[in-house]
């Protein structure tokens, strides 16, 4: 595959007609030297002046902002999910210090600024959306840092021109039909000895089966398989993976994921039925996403 081919097109995304205001006022953003914070909240401050109106008309364009939060000069960004609490559960178990590091999936690029902490020999993050690349070059101006944003999918990764120590793909694996063949991708994306984080909607139960929701899964209409935890282990293993380890599991709740006035859309509450919030509104369990960790041997 060219991945240069792949590249060159997409960079042609950038000239859509709803992408292409959002790059002219990237353009014009102004170019001030800031301080960044890495906590919950990725914070930017500067001692000197910037318009917080423009920085806010610009920040509006990009909307909705799922992955968050941020505070860009005093202008916070409260996003649908409050993203600090999955990176806060996953950040005990991992090490990126000196190691090449992938976020498959990466949004706007809230983990991946979170991974600086670390200091990773490299960062690249995978997401064909240009709405989610033009978030990460707002705040990528201002923090001026080294990661690298590819509009690539994981289905690019077995050709990618370089492999990683450390995997991350976290709420991406129901949206595929074939997950034994994302796992198999992002198999090949690691490095021998390399380690995968992955997250995903599960259900209850100790037998290896799958729901298959017809129609939409809390009114997600590409939602394809949620297994059971067994189940999940028996598509890493076909995948090749070994020392399946199961970190938590974790129900979503609305102080995660809810409405905000950077999304203006319906958000977790509309997705669950409103008498019984253990079920979605179609009458499936409700959203469980299990952590897990896995090997390449």
């Amino acid at each position: 595959m060219d991945l240069q081919a792949v590249r060159n097109e997409r960079e042609g995304w950038m000239k859509w007609k709803n992408i292409a205001p959002l790059r002219t006022a990237l353009e014009n953003l102004s170019d001030i030297d800031s301080t960044v914070t890495l906590g919950n909240t990725v914070t930017l401050k500067s001692d000197e002046a910037i318009d917080i109106d423009a920085l806010e008309t610009t920040a509006r364009l990009m909307m909705p902002w799922r992955k968050g939060p941020f505070d860009l000069f005093g202008l916070f960004i409260d996003t649908e999910w409050r993203s600090d609490q999955k990176y806060n559960f996953l950040r005990p178990h991992f090490n990126l210090r000196d190691k090449k590091v992938a976020d498959i999936g990466c949004n706007n690029g809230y983990y991946m600024f979170r991974f600086l902490e670390d200091a990773p020999a490299k960062i690249v993050g995978f997401d064909p959306s240009a709405l989610f690349k033009s978030q990460f070059d707002l705040v990528n101006h201002f923090v001026k840092s080294n990661i690298v944003y590819e509009l690539l999918g994981v289905e690019h990764l077995p050709f990618y021109e370089e492999k990683f120590d450390v995997i991350f793909c976290l709420g991406v694996l129901y949206h595929r039909s074939d997950p034994v063949a994302m796992l198999k991708a992002l198999f090949q994306g690691l490095e021998k000895g390399g380690e995968l984080y992955l997250d995903t909607f599960i259900i209850q139960g100790d037998e290896p089966y799958a729901l298959c929701p017809q129609g939409s899964y809390s009114k997600i209409t590409n939602v394809y398989f949620v297994p059971t935890l067994r189940a999940l282990e028996n598509w890493c293993i076909k995948a090749g993976f070994s020392g399946f380890e199961v970190l938590g599991t974790v129900v979503t709740t609305s102080d995660e994921q809810r409405k905000t006035s950077w999304i203006e859309s319906q958000s977790l509450e509309d997705f669950l039925n409103p008498d019984d919030s253990t079920k979605t509104v179609e009458g499936y369990p409700a959203p469980i996403r299990g952590y897990v960790r896995i090997k390449k041997g």
